[in-house]
């Protein structure tokens, strides 16, 4: 029978202090109860000697430094799980808020999960298809591979992350399954409501499972509500072998909450007021990707944060970059100029795609048409810096068709409507259709085989009849 201990000593913000507690253990899970009967959770974030300071999850309103009890669990905070859990929508703490009552689990697991033994991790291969070309052709999402978006305020990351929810598919494989786990932290009730309204629309609801963290919910449960949305992602991957997208959004808001958290212990700040140990609580989560070896499932992680004053050296996209394998880079020229999604090409990069791509998994093309693709945008750059110094129309003939061929790619490659689902072929189809505006010289990056199967100067102009140039 566990111990009761009747008051407090301090309460300080969503901490509460308890000296005389013998036994804790850090992280351990604390109920304690109002004098009006009511229940609120929290977990040991401090111990010093026998003093233990507590985090209340639902905030410290209305506790009472005499007449509240405390009840130390024993063990960490548990969430759980069922294969119930997809088509539900949870707080961040995991409890549901739809309105279908409790689940019934098939078993509990601790929110901070299990280390991954890296040797019995798995080089990932294969890929996830979202049907946006930009991503699917130059920076592909690989099974088991956490590619984080670098995005902008103002910028429509919102509106990316329920396409990629709706369009994201596998090919499916002895009957494996996919789901998508999606995890939103202090958002507001519009952009809340936003979601649930697209994922109900498009019927994918019952394939997702969401933990909503609004603006105005306490701090504390931001912090778990990633861990939780992990912890859901596992269970499914691993115990019942599905591949599960899951997709954070936003990562600015949670490395805030924690700097919040930080600051509220006294803990010594570091680069911009946020804790020292940022990368250390930020790998915490994004390490929980990957595919296991015996284990027929896999996670894959895309994590979303707005980059504050849009500064890729901030230290949120900083250590996250550290740590993923690659960037999705939003640009506010290209959302200006009406292109979606505004994916800036030249910073982005998947790191493990070369070896989820091609034959066997995509098409025997895509590595060429990647680079190519890749490289002839380079050049797009340097055609446009030297047509504002000497004007377009002393441009070579060549420089000319790198300047069509920018136009092209940003207005039909990069650009798609928001419904707009492309499958592998389409894209790389399109992407060999803009290689053709150029001269066939300048395609040095694929080679001559490729070349005489692919390559007409015909195809540039029924691109241009089709897309009314």
């Amino acid at each position: 029978m566990s111990l009761q201990y009747k008051g407090l000593n301090e309460i300080n913000g969503s901490l509460v202090v308890l000296d005389n507690i013998p036994d804790a253990s850090f992280d351990e899970l604390v109920e304690l109860k109002l004098d009006n009967g009511a229940t609120r959770l929290g977990r040991v974030v401090e111990i010093e000697g026998e003093r233990v300071v507590v985090q209340i999850f639902e905030g410290t309103n209305e506790l009472s430094l005499n007449n509240t009890t405390a009840r130390f669990t024993g063990k960490p905070m548990e969430l759980p799980l069922s294969k119930e859990l997809l088509g539900r929508i949870f707080n961040g703490a995991g409890k549901p808020i739809d309105g279908l009552g409790d689940i019934y689990p098939d078993s509990f697991a601790d929110i901070n999960g299990k280390p991954i033994n890296p040797v019995s991790r798995v080089y990932p291969r294969n890929y996830i298809r979202t049907g946006i070309s930009s991503i699917d052709a130059l920076m592909t999402l690989i099974r088991g591979q956490k590619l984080p978006i670098f995005s902008d305020s103002g910028l429509s990351h919102n509106k990316l992350a329920a396409q990629l929810v709706r369009q994201a598919k596998i090919a499916d494989e002895a009957g494996q399954g996919f789901g998508i786990v999606f995890a939103a932290m202090g958002v507001t009730n519009d952009v809340a409501d936003y979601f649930k309204a697209r994922f109900e629309e498009s019927g994918v609801l019952e394939r997702v499972v969401m933990f909503m963290n609004l603006s105005n919910d306490p701090i504390i449960e931001r912090i778990l509500t990633p861990r939780c949305a992990l912890t859901a992602a596992e269970y499914l991957a691993f115990r019942h072998d599905m591949h599960i997208l899951v997709i954070l959004t936003d990562m600015t808001s949670y490395a805030e909450a924690v700097r919040e958290f930080s600051s509220s212990k006294g803990e010594i700040p570091g680069r911009k007021g946020y804790p020292g140990y940022l990368y250390s609580d930020l790998a915490s989560l994004y390490e929980r990707a990957g595919v296991i070896q015996g284990a027929k499932g896999s996670v894959t992680q895309i994590p979303i944060l707005t980059m504050p004053n849009g500064d890729i050296t901030h230290p949120i996209p900083d250590l996250t970059g550290y740590i993923t394998e690659g960037q999705i880079v939003l640009d506010k020229a290209l959302a200006q100029a009406g292109v979606y999604p505004p994916v800036s090409v030249l910073p982005s990069l998947s790191r493990l795609m070369k070896d989820g791509i091609g034959e066997g998994y995509t098409r025997a093309d895509h590595q060429s048409v990647a680079n190519q693709l890749f490289a002839c945008y380079a050049k797009v750059s340097d055609a446009r810096a030297l047509a504002s110094v000497i004007g377009e129309e002393e441009l070579s003939p060549t420089d000319k068709s790198y300047l069509e061929f920018g136009r092209q790619f940003e207005q039909h490659f990069i650009n798609q409507g928001e419904n707009e689902d492309r499958t592998i072929d389409q894209t790389l189809d399109l992407g060999w259709d803009l290689l053709c505006l150029l001269p066939k010289e300048e395609l040095d990056r694929i080679d001559t085989e490729l070349l005489f199967q692919f390559y007409d100067s015909s195809r540039s102009e029924r691109f241009r009849k089709r897309k009314r140039y």
